[in-house]
């Protein structure tokens, strides 16, 4: 038997679902475009088969440690390293029989959909993962993993896969991106730029960051226009290996657009760690308007991934580190918190800047109607919790009456874990091509229409959006 049915997510009226059908049908093998995620560029560059199955799916992805640690599983037993260098299990084996043993816990979520995609599609399974299957898969996944064919780039193309963004710290030399460049391999791995380590105070290490920073561009940390200046550098930088867009996860949208002497007072004021907590937010929302006069300048896509309450455990936090699941959504405002950024440059033709939330309230009331005018705008995808049937749908509806399909980016992935990225499109084009066949059946759209803007959905808004 199968592990996925094969008419997944689909709308259950038949007539309805023979259209979404037709529609998926048209897009199911339509090329890869992942403007925005975190996988390792490492995997590309040194093309070494994968450790065991347990490196490939569990130890490195949030979304699975992190359903296991709400049940009481240590993080430590599934392999999540320590900051102090602390044990962790090494047993590939034993991690993930505790995955196989917890797998139940996965059902109905967007993760379970996405684990089964892996296992039938890239390894032919068709019994369930339990603790019973447990060793099977490991040993057939073992084995799977040894072959040519599973290496990074074969997967890449295996996968149909155009072009990859990962996503680098301002402060990364980039070696793994150069290596890439320099091996003659033709596949498109592009990086961005994500400076929150230089301008969100509250980032660990802030001030020791801001040093080598700026020592980079050759700038001095002192003064507030060489830091910008470090800034243009990097931004130059991370172009020549192929970035097309920033990143900015700040907590709030927050934006500030400070005369010039108030903004060097308020730098200066950072650096020398006496900021207050309004202060240092204020930090932040400068720089976004900062980061987006630059964007005017040198055409890089701006993201803003705003209303998360990230590493919310200090505990967590201080013993595994950053990005370990415990990114909370939090209620975000985006009317008031961009009006001084869109007044400095929001009517500038050439630039983008996509807004994603975490925040489904701001959706009708917020950005769909932000979107629906000011040029510069477009609207990502739903993340972190969203990107799921239901997420995907709700997004759907709620923007596209005000934005309309055009003033969104079509489907971003955001993801750590190099299996799922295949499924989370195949997700986004069966959500998409029932939602089109609803319009259809209603009578809102077209047949002609829908045909068009599944592909536009697909791959085509993604290329616009990203300059890619």
């Amino acid at each position: 038997m199968a592990l996925l049915d094969e008419n997944r997510l689909l709308p259950v009226d038949q007539g309805v679902r023979a259209l979404a059908r037709a529609l998926y049908d048209a897009v199911k093998n339509a090329p890869i475009v992942s403007p925005h995620g975190h996988t390792d560029p490492r995997w590309f560059a040194q093309d070494a088969p994968f450790a065991d199955p347990a490196q490939l799916l569990v130890t490195p992805d949030h979304y699975v440690f992190r359903m296991l640690h709400s049940q009481g599983v240590p993080l430590e037993s599934l392999g999540v390293p320590r900051v102090d260098g602390g044990a962790s299990e090494t047993d590939g084996r034993k991690i993930w029989r505790c995955f196989a043993q917890h797998y139940h816990l996965f059902r109905a979520t967007p993760s379970r959909l996405w684990l089964d995609h892996a296992f039938e599609t890239v390894f032919g399974f068709d019994t369930p993962l339990s603790a019973a299957t447990a060793d099977d898969y490991y040993d057939r996944i073992s084995q799977a993993l040894t072959r040519p064919e599973m290496r990074p780039r074969a997967l890449f193309k295996r996968f149909n896969i155009e072009v990859i963004a990962t996503t680098e710290s301002p402060l990364d030399d980039l070696k793994w991106h150069k290596m890439i460049s320099e091996s003659g391999w033709d596949g498109r791995v592009i990086t961005a730029y994500r400076p929150d380590a230089v301008t969100d105070p509250d980032f660990e290490g802030f001030g020791d960051n801001i040093e080598q920073f700026c020592a980079l561009g050759g700038q001095s940390s002192t003064s507030f226009d060489a830091y910008l200046d470090a800034h243009r550098d990097r931004r130059g930088y991370f172009k020549s290996f192929g970035a097309t867009s920033s990143d900015h996860g700040h907590r709030t949208a927050a934006t500030l657009n400070l005369d010039r002497a108030g903004a060097k007072a308020l730098y200066d004021k950072v650096l020398a760690g006496q900021a207050d907590a309004a202060e240092r937010e204020a930090f932040r929302a400068q720089m976004l308007t900062e980061m987006a006069k630059m964007s005017v300048e040198d055409g890089l896509v701006m993201q803003i991934h705003p209303g998360s309450w990230r590493n919310h455990s200090t505990p967590v936090h201080q013993r595994f580190g950053r990005d370990k699941g415990y990114d909370i959504p939090t209620r975000t405002d985006y009317v008031a918190a961009l009006k001084p950024l869109l007044d400095a440059v929001g009517e500038e033709p050439d630039l983008r800047v996509i807004l994603f939330t975490l925040d489904e309230t701001s959706y009708a009331r917020e950005l769909a109607p932000l979107a629906g005018v000011y040029p510069c705008l477009r609207l990502g995808p739903a993340w972190w919790f969203h990107d799921s049937f239901e997420g995907m749908w709700r997004y759907r509806e709620m923007i596209t009456e005000t934005a309309g399909f055009y003033n969104t980016v079509g489907f971003n992935d955001d993801t750590r874990a190099y299996l799922s990225i295949p499924a989370r499109h195949d997700v986004a084009r069966r959500v998409d091509a029932g939602f089109l066949a609803n319009l259809v059946a209603t009578g809102r759209l077209s047949e002609e229409d829908a045909y068009e803007v599944i592909q536009d959905l697909t791959h085509r808004l993604a290329r616009q959006a990203y300059k890619l």
